[in-house]
């Protein structure tokens, strides 16, 4: 294979940057060779600025076409799996934007498909060099038994416009829920993928709190895991200023992650040798200090494009499998169960039966109706996208 030619499902704010993109010649290995949105107006805007390019109206179109070798798919988050399975069957790579769906059942179905092509998803906040190294730190044992996380992540502030810019926006039917189900994801994601699952959680998601919307715009999760250490996540889109910082605590010493730096205090010896002596003895537990800035930039959307891509063409690792996107969705899928449920503690996995029946009692009262969305995507992968600091 030459090289890869691609199609990008939904051309809307997202799925127009990613075709953007390609069609630049931005990501090796990758041409752009369709698209597909079921708004005409967006087809007919981005076809007369890049004439090659061929033109679907449907799914179906794109997967039987044999001129196509992997689909990204953009859509509303609903129907991720329902298109991933389709371009799957077809025999297409397939990259999917986050979250992989909106329940955990349809993303345990699209995992359990039997397919040798590459099934990737969209998580960009991976290739930040201060998560990695965190992760590298955490996993490598190197920060000891885990005790404790708190990730305070509030800077993901939006206007009461963001929402009112298209009907599906922040709705159960539409989107499927409020900032764990939109913003969140990546944050779930990379707390899951440095400090593993937990055994369970228990949530508070606030309906409406800042905005005038039916899904929860401030969450605040509480984790505890299989060896007794604890774990908070604060979410929201209403504060700001926001914050984003995350602490990490292990038996050998402390992890923080704020203001674009990542500060590591490594203990001499592990906290739990000392557990019981003399204060004096405690106190002067020998460490040593290191700091990592983010000296160089996320590689981003345009990272994972081009692993996806590396992927396919010779057999790079992923960084970013689409069975990843089972835990961040078992995180915010379990948060709204526990906060349905009179904030009961949830154990994982989750009964995914019975959440299934939670959201489609939810979803009957949805006010979602058609999906009209308003405002010209730019193309362009907006800074909001990457990880923010401040």
């Amino acid at each position: 294979m030459q090289s890869i030619r691609t199609a990008v499902v939904g051309i809307g704010n997202m799925g127009s940057a990613h075709a953007e993109c390609i069609f630049k010649g931005n990501i090796k290995g990758m041409t752009l060779a369709a698209i597909c949105d079921n708004n005409a107006e967006r087809l007919q805007s981005f076809s007369a600025a890049h004439p090659c390019v061929k033109v679907c109206g449907s799914i179906d179109e794109i997967v039987e076409s044999d001129g196509i070798d992997a689909v990204i798919i953009a859509v509303p988050h609903r129907l991720h799996v329902d298109f991933a399975e389709k371009a799957l069957e077809a025999g297409k790579h397939v990259l999917v934007e986050k979250p992989v769906d909106i329940t955990v059942s349809k993303a345990m179905r699209i995992n359990d498909k039997k397919s040798d092509k590459v099934f990737g998803i969209m998580f960009n906040q991976r290739t930040n060099p201060l998560f990695v190294k965190a992760r590298e730190i955490v996993r490598g044992g190197q920060l000891g038994e885990l005790k404790n996380t708190v990730w305070i992540v509030t800077n993901w502030f939006r206007t009461q416009s963001y929402y009112d810019s298209g009907d599906w926006r922040a709705t159960w039917a539409g989107e499927g829920g409020g900032v764990l189900l939109n913003q969140a994801p990546h944050n779930l994601d990379i707390w899951q993928w440095i400090c593993g699952m937990p055994d369970s959680v228990t949530a508070f998601c606030d309906i409406g709190q800042y905005h005038n919307i039916e899904v929860e715009d401030s969450a605040r999760i509480f984790a505890k895991y299989k060896n007794g250490a604890q774990g908070t996540f604060i979410t929201s889109t209403g504060e700001y200023p926001g914050t984003n910082r995350l602490e990490i605590s292990g038996d050998r010493g402390k992890l923080v992650l704020e203001n674009g730096v990542l500060k590591w205090w490594r203990l001499d010896k592990p906290v739990s040798e000392v557990c019981g002596t003399s204060e004096e003895s405690f106190t002067s537990i020998p460490y040593e200090y290191y700091e990592f800035k983010q000296e160089k930039s996320e590689s981003g959307h345009m990272g994972i494009l081009q692993n996806f891509a590396n992927a396919i063409l010779y057999g790079t690792e992923l960084i970013a499998p689409g069975i990843d996107g089972i835990y961040e969705l078992m995180l915010s899928n379990a948060a709204y169960m526990s906060q349905w449920k009179n904030n009961s503690e949830i154990s994982l996995p989750i009964d995914v039966e019975e959440f299934d029946s939670l959201l489609s009692e939810k979803i009957k009262k949805s006010k979602y109706i058609c999906g009209k969305s308003y405002g010209t995507p730019t193309g362009a992968y907006s800074e909001r996208w990457r990880v923010k600091w401040e």
